[in-house]
């Protein structure tokens, strides 16, 4: 399968369950649901995702 095809099938998938009644009222309700204590659980996941990420991509790719 080609990245393209890959692409435009997720593009495909996000755009259906985008219109689930489902995920929409989540998405209304998000606002009420977000604690400080929630978005800062969420920054440092955040943030601890980019630094596994930059570490992987340190071991993959040598410097020169």
């Amino acid at each position: 399968m080609s990245v393209f095809r890959v692409a435009v099938t997720a593009l495909g998938v996000a755009a259906t369950v985008a219109r689930h009644p489902a995920v929409r009222a989540g998405l209304r309700a998000a606002p009420l649901l977000i604690t400080p204590r929630l978005r800062q659980l969420a920054a440092e996941a955040t943030l601890d995702a980019a630094y596994n990420a930059g570490a992987a991509v340190r071991r993959i790719i040598k410097r020169n």
